[in-house]
């Protein structure tokens, strides 16, 4: 859930790319990263763990600071999808206000897709996160690769689904912002019910997501 620092006035969410192992989920921070204002985004680091990584890209201090003088930070955590790594999956879901699910678009990983997807599940039950309720957004990754999956044959898989679904190639930057932007529109009016953030804080959705992904930003 979001951190609300009263005596700093400081809002700090927290946002987890989750998903299976090499599917790409390292290598949209890294777009991310690349693609904001240098001058508004923190240090990036990557822990290198046996065949996999798992990331922690701390935003700070890429912020929003609004009208009244509160500052919305924000911090973009990615798990290890080797299953050995389970309890930091948990540890990082824990409390978060977002999720982006990447899933490999290779043909041959659906099965790996479905039993992340199934791990988060089961996961966010674990932490007390609530599925249903929850911002997430699915993005099918590696759209640049040969023996893809078609457009048509992820929307039909996914058609029941009740959540956004976005093609993207972060190798390319391409539907990368574009995910992250549908998942702060979400994460907007999750955290809004809380905290109030047109009325107590002055701060529109648009302004939210706008100045997170293109900047105007006051840290």
């Amino acid at each position: 859930m979001a951190d609300w620092n009263s005596e700093r006035n400081v809002l700090t969410l927290k946002l987890v790319y989750y998903g299976p192992a090499l599917s790409g989920k390292t290598t949209n921070i890294i777009s991310i990263h690349d693609q904001i204002q240098p001058e508004l985004k923190g240090d990036m680091q990557i822990l290198e763990t046996q065949n996999d990584r798992t990331l922690f890209f701390d935003l700070l201090p890429l912020g929003i600071k609004t009208q009244n003088g509160t500052l919305i930070k924000l911090k973009l955590y990615t798990v290890p999808g080797q299953v050995i790594h389970n309890s930091t999956r948990k540890a990082v879901l824990s409390r978060c206000d977002g999720i982006i699910f990447v899933a490999d678009s290779q043909s041959n990983q659906s099965e790996n897709n479905a039993e992340a997807f199934n791990n988060l599940i089961h996961n966010a039950k674990i932490v007390g996160i609530d599925i249903e309720k929850i911002p997430l957004v699915v993005q099918f990754n590696k759209r640049d690769l040969n023996k893809i999956l078609s457009e048509t044959d992820i929307k039909q898989r996914w058609k029941k689904s009740p959540w956004p679904l976005f093609l993207a190639s972060a190798l390319q930057n391409q539907g990368v912002l574009e995910t992250l932007q549908e998942l702060l529109n979400l994460v907007y009016d999750y955290i809004d019910t809380e905290h109030a953030l047109l009325a107590n804080h002055n701060l529109s959705k648009e302004q939210f997501v706008q100045q997170i992904v293109y900047g105007n930003v006051e840290c």
